[in-house]
């Protein structure tokens, strides 16, 4: 079995020796170990939002981490007159690049080469993991140094290098974080918020063997024992592999920013750079760029401006990185561009923002999206990346259930700094699911009960009867009136939410016992008046 510069096997289990805390060595400490599959994988949202739920931890840390970022971005977005105006820039020009992709991907390609970078298209996951092992195969490299990369996370890159003999070094503390725990990230931004600083205290003991044996949980001693085991590795990598946030198509200049200066340290000490880019990252210009580069930053971090931000163009002679791959990756995104609605999904800057600000997310966290891309974006993102055309699964694929994670509310719409408007696509898709399933069946229980329904309305008698048989469920609510289980047909319901108990009594009911009794009361008084 190949071993990690960690020194740990592949899957990343704890050594023997581990913290009997965390149970046998054999476990990972993320409840989720890195799938086959980062763009779908375990049980489907309201199965696996059910059981996150019940995690009282992961609740508090969610609630408070996302109240400090919500907090800082209103606080710098506030600062900005012509805030709205930068959102309206940003949404026209992502529209500009959907509407010419193709011209603007040839572009930077003639660009790149010029400068004398190498560009690699790559159709799919196995294709650009393939592009990239071969890479770092040729120059004799055994590990690669990685600046945190969602693009890498979604083909699952680290495990298919260390198939190939490879070790992937994630440099991103939240990403170590994740690697160490063989976990999988919860959040777009901050990939490690469903921990709080106890936790990954016991990670770092663990499994990082060159760990303070007493370090404590202060995040300054956790950040500084990361930094000192890192350090040797970017002074020795000789093949480094990041993402891109933009990339700039008239000049082929790509960009990344970060906050740990980890980013910097990648991209400009190995001998060999790989950048790993989904196509949609494009923008047109150098002014463009100037749009994002202030609307990102307050976005994501609730910053005015990222600390680090990295340009490179090609390659400089005797300056950096002496050989530049630049990897092209579709994996389905032109599925998704053919889509005249679900398009808009793909003008994402990967901000995190409506993860932010949706109230589903932060009591779920995550994980309970069974994707590398969760929360608002990813529930309109991930089903049209895996479906094989128009956003349409079916109710055999867990990424189905996606769309249906979200109230509705808006709030992830009103964030969001390119104006996608989430949930219109959330209803589109649960649109096309519905129809698909109709017409896949013989009898539509829809239907059926849609036609029920409108018999037992269409007469009072009917109605009211339906009305006094539905109090006799009254009893099968617990404490906080609420059903739990129930049997089919109301069973499709209480498998993803609670079913209100029914009342004791009827409107109708309620009506006679609280109003007949006054009515008669007043006119008695009012005949008594008249013969006065």
């Amino acid at each position: 079995m190949s071993r990690t510069f960690l020194g740990l096997p592949r899957t990343l289990r704890r050594p023997d020796d581990a913290d009997a805390r965390h149970g046998t060595p054999d476990e990972p400490f993320g409840p989720v170990p890195h799938p086959q599959e980062p763009l779908r994988w375990g049980d489907d949202f309201p199965a696996a939002a059910k059981q996150t739920l019940k995690n009282d931890q992961l609740r508090r840390n969610l609630g408070h981490a996302t109240q400090v970022i919500r907090t800082k971005r209103a606080a710098v977005v506030g600062e900005v007159p012509d805030w709205e105006a930068l959102r309206d820039t940003g949404s026209a020009v992502k529209q500009q690049v959907m509407a010419q992709l193709p011209d603007l991907l040839q572009q930077l390609e003639e660009n790149v080469v010029a400068r004398g970078g190498v560009v690699h298209w790559a159709r799919d996951a196995a294709e650009a993991n393939r592009i990239v092992a071969d890479i770092a195969k040729v120059k004799g490299a055994d590990e690669v140094v990685k600046v945190k990369s969602m693009a890498t996370q979604e083909i699952g890159l680290n495990e298919a290098l260390a198939d190939e003999g490879i070790a992937a070094i994630e440099t991103d503390l939240a990403e170590l974080i994740v690697q160490l725990a063989d976990d999988m990230p919860s959040h777009i931004l901050v990939p490690a918020i469903h921990r709080n600083r106890s936790e990954i205290r016991d990670i770092f003991l663990a499994r990082m063997g060159d760990a303070p044996p007493d370090l404590s949980d202060v995040p300054r001693e956790l950040a500084m024992a990361a930094r000192a085991h890192l350090r040797r590795k970017f002074l020795s990598a000789k093949v480094a592999v990041s993402g891109a946030n933009f990339a700039v198509a008239d000049t082929g200049t790509l960009a990344v920013v970060e906050s740990e200066g980890n980013g910097r340290m990648c991209l400009t000490l190995p001998e060999t750079l790989v950048t790993v880019m989904g196509i949609e990252k494009l923008v047109p210009t150098f002014d463009d760029l100037e749009v994002f580069l202030q609307l990102l930053p307050r976005s994501s971090t609730g910053e005015r401006m990222n600390p680090y931000t990295s340009l490179w163009t090609g390659v400089t002679p005797g300056d950096g990185p002496q050989e530049f791959h630049l990897v092209l990756l579709d994996n389905g995104r032109t599925d998704v561009l053919a889509d005249e609605v679900g398009r808009a999904a793909l003008h994402c800057i990967r901000c995190s923002a409506c993860l932010n600000v949706c109230p589903v997310y932060e009591r779920v966290g995550g994980h309970a999206y069974g994707s590398v891309y969760p929360g608002p974006i990813g529930a309109i993102l991930t089903p049209q990346l895996t479906a094989s055309t128009g956003g349409v699964s079916g109710h055999h694929d867990p990424n189905a259930s996606l769309p249906y994670a979200s109230t509705l509310c808006g709030a992830c719409y009103e964030v969001c700094p390119v104006k996608i408007d989430i949930p219109s696509i959330l209803v589109d898709l649960r649109a096309r699911e519905v129809d698909a399933d109709r017409s896949s069946r013989g009898v539509d229980p829809w239907k059926t009960a849609m036609k029920a329904a409108s018999w037992v309305m269409a007469d009072g008698d009917r109605f009211a009867l339906a009305g006094r048989a539905a109090t006799l469920g009254s009893g099968l609510g617990g404490r906080d009136h609420a059903i739990s289980v129930a049997p089919p047909p109301a069973s499709g319901w209480t498998r993803s939410r609670d079913l209100p108990a029914p009342p004791r009594q009827t409107f109708r009911q309620w009506w006679a016992a609280e109003h007949t009794a006054p009515v008669e009361q007043a006119g008695t008084v009012e005949t008594e008046g008249d013969d006065r």
